[in-house]
């Protein structure tokens, strides 16, 4: 699909979306979680590309591991201190199409107060009309970032001279978008 397809404004829907991670625990296993309150709005102008912008807002008390424990200690001040710093938030600064359907999304993402610049690769995986006359698209894509370079830095040295929780972090995203009218 060519981006003029796209143009227009696009909501997030929450419910089909998925934001998540995936990060080794004790140096043997993955721990995956997502967060489940996710809003934003992406607007693709084909004509002018450096008009086209994304914004994505995630609740950080949203994070859900299937672990209540661990999901409250990642709320607290050892990881997001989600009292302070209630959300986490991207906003894009560029939005470059470099290849059918694939497109690298560059900007600012801020998580503890701290701004730092990403290049999200995301792949157009389709757009289609739902049965209630909803347009929609799906992307997707991921991305590694370390955490500590946003000041989630709580660690726990293991016997094995290693760490308890990775400092790197994959992000998944899963986004399902609704064209506004």
């Amino acid at each position: 699909m060519d981006t003029a397809g796209l143009t227009g404004t696009w909501e997030i829907d929450a419910s089909h979306t998925r934001i998540g991670f995936a990060t080794r625990h004790a140096m043997v296993t993955k721990v995956r979680g997502a967060f489940n309150e996710v809003s934003g709005r992406v607007v693709v102008d084909a004509e002018n590309p450096d008009a086209s912008s994304a914004t994505v807002t995630v609740q950080m008390a949203s994070i859900d591991t299937r672990n209540q424990q661990r999901d409250d200690h990642l709320r607290s001040p050892d990881f997001f201190d989600v009292e302070n710093y209630p959300e986490m938030t991207f906003t894009s600064t560029r939005i470059e199409e470099v290849d059918d359907d694939a497109y690298m999304v560059t900007g600012d993402l801020t998580i503890r107060d701290i701004t730092r610049s990403i290049i999200v690769p995301l792949r157009l995986v389709g757009v289609d009309t739902d049965p209630f006359g909803n347009v929609r698209a799906g992307l997707e894509g991921s991305r590694r970032i370390d955490r500590r370079d946003w000041g989630v830095t709580w660690n726990t040295p293991l016997d094995s001279g290693g760490l308890l929780v990775s400092e790197r972090i994959q992000l998944e995203f899963e986004l399902s978008l609704i064209k506004q009218a």
